[in-house]
This record gives C-alpha cells, sequence and structure tokens, in this order.
C-alpha cells in the first residue's frame, strides 16, 4: 500500500508535469522542423525507454522491477509498443505540419475516444452524457480544423495527422490499461517506449537516408537531451506516481492543461498566437473531456 502524500503535493507534481509536456511538445516541434520526424521520435523514445528501465533496475522510487513472460513480451511488441510507434508517426509529422497548440489540442480529446471505444452500453442516461461529450470533443474538433478545410493557412494534412495522432494515443492509452493489470506504470512506459523506438528506427533510417538532415549542432542536442529528460523521463515518473495515490480519472482531468501549457510555450518561443479559433475549440474539447470523466467521481465508483 503506498504511503498517503499531501494533495498539494500531487497537485504541484501533476502541474509540473504538464508545464514540461507543453515544453516537449514546441521542442519536439523546433526539431522536427529540421530533423526527421520518424527518426527523432526513435530516438527519443529509445534514449528515454533505457533511462527509465535504469532506474527500475537500480531502485524501487518508481516500483519494482518485474522479468516479462512471453505473453507480456509479445504484448508489449505488438500491441503497445507498436501502437505507440504508430502514435508518434502521426504526432511528429504534425508538428511539422501544423501549429504545436492545435496538435496538443487534438490530443487534449483522447479520453473522450477512449471513452467510446471502452464504454459498453448502459442506461440511457449514462449513454446520452457519453454521446453529448463526444458530441462537444467533435464540435471542437471540427472549429479547430475549420481554417484547413476552409482553405486557410493551416496545413489540412498537419490537422489531419492531428486528429489521427489523438485516436492513435487513445488506442495506446487502451493497451496500456489492459497492460497496467500486469505491470506497474513505468514498467509499461519504459518498455514500450524503447520497443517504440526500435519499431521506428528502420522507417527513421530510410528517412533519414532520403532526406538528410543538417549537422547536428549544440542547441539541437540540448533541445533533444531536454525532451529526452524532462519530456518523458521525469514527466513519467511524477505522473505514475500520481497515478498510486489518486483515482486515475483525477489524474487524467490535469491533462486538460496540456493545450495551455503548450500554447504559452509556443506563444514564447516561436510567436504563435492563441486565436479565437483555438479557444471555443479547448472550451468545447475541455467541456466534452469533463463530462464524459464525471461519473469517475460518483460514490463508490472504482477508477
Amino acid at each position: 500500500m503506498s504511503k498517503r502524500k499531501n494533495p498539494a503535493v500531487i497537485a504541484g507534481s501533476l502541474l509540473l508535469v504538464i508545464f514540461l509536456w507543453g515544453g516537449n511538445n514546441v521542442g519536439t516541434k523546433w526539431l522536427v522542423a529540421a530533423w526527421p520526424p520518424v527518426l527523432t521520435g526513435s530516438v527519443r523514445f529509445l534514449a528515454a525507454g533505457l533511462i527509465l528501465l535504469a532506474l527500475l533496475w537500480c531502485t524501487s522510487w518508481l516500483g519494482e522491477f518485474q522479468v516479462l513472460t512471453p505473453a507480456l513480451r509479445r504484448a508489449l511488441w505488438l500491441r503497445a509498443g507498436l501502437a505507440l510507434g504508430v502514435y508518434i508517426i502521426a504526432f511528429n509529422w504534425a508538428l511539422r505540419l501544423t501549429s504545436a497548440s492545435h496538435v496538443a489540442l487534438y490530443l487534449g480529446a483522447s479520453p473522450v475516444w477512449t471513452l467510446l471505444g471502452e464504454g459498453k452500453w448502459g442506461p440511457v442516461r449514462e449513454m446520452a452524457r457519453r454521446f453529448l461529450a463526444a458530441a462537444l470533443a467533435v464540435a471542437g474538433v471540427l472549429v479547430l480544423s475549420w481554417p484547413a478545410l476552409a482553405g486557410g493557412k493551416m496545413s489540412f494534412w498537419g490537422e489531419l495527422l492531428g486528429l489521427g495522432a489523438s485516436l492513435l494515443w487513445a488506442a495506446y492509452s487502451h493497451e496500456v490499461r489492459l497492460l497496467g493489470t500486469q505491470l506497474n506504470g513505468t514498467e509499461v512506459a519504459a518498455h514500450t517506449m524503447w520497443m517504440a523506438g526500435v519499431w521506428l528506427l528502420p522507417v527513421g533510417l530510410w528517412e533519414w537516408w532520403h532526406y538528410p538532415m543538417p549537422a547536428l549542432g549544440v542547441r539541437s542536442l540540448e533541445v533533444m537531451l531536454f525532451c529526452i529528460i524532462f519530456g518523458a523521463v521525469i514527466p513519467y515518473a511524477l505522473w505514475n506516481s500520481a497515478l498510486r495515490h489518486w483515482q486515475a480519472g483525477q489524474v487524467m482531468l490535469f491533462s486538460n492543461l496540456i493545450p495551455l501549457s503548450t500554447s504559452l510555450w509556443a506563444l514564447g518561443f516561436f510567436g504563435e498566437p492563441m486565436t479565437h479559433t483555438f479557444w471555443a475549440a479547448m472550451i468545447l474539447i475541455v467541456a466534452g473531456v469533463v463530462l464524459g470523466q464525471t461519473s469517475l467521481f460518483k460514490r463508490g465508483e472504482p477508477s
């Protein structure tokens, strides 16, 4: 049983996670503007996954390390690891083709897709709540992508890949929940990251061969190191620590702040404006996510 922690400490750690993930999204966008997007994802995941595994081997702070059974190894390779690899292809290419704030907002809708995918038919009131949540999220997606659909400056393919990344993240999250009954969250993150990195490596090398990137500079290496340590290793450790003390639904609600965090980072580093379209879409998507999560807080209902 985990020792109880001060709720303020947990909330503070989650706010730090949101801040770091916003910086990671912007840092990744900066990298993929010049680096091959798939190779960038492969290097980041390989490094972050292996660092997390090393921490699991050397300390029990992130949970107990256990040897994988053949069945678990297959599930990690062929389901979660592969799903994460396909997700990062869509995510990194979306970051190259459209704004970081748009991509983050598409990802913010992923809990609603998960709710629809995992939910079973039940009472009419519950189903109405679920579909209303989905309708709000879809409305937000349409508002966000409307400039591209109407022939505006935003890239249509970037918006489409951002939506695809949102759906793929929901699929990956579903696999993580299934694996979470046998492994702790940090183990799942570590194994799926390095396995996704391996899946991505051949595609990344092909990408590098056909689209050579410029010579590595100190700034590029610094940004990559930030994305590995502060965008993966530390946030995943804090996120999974929070999940040991709070219900999953409570923790997931903090992810609604990722689009805002990303937008603030993008405003500071790229000068990307937070448009009226962005705010309207964010209100709709966040409302859909919160509505979709409300049943998690009913008395006596597990997360």
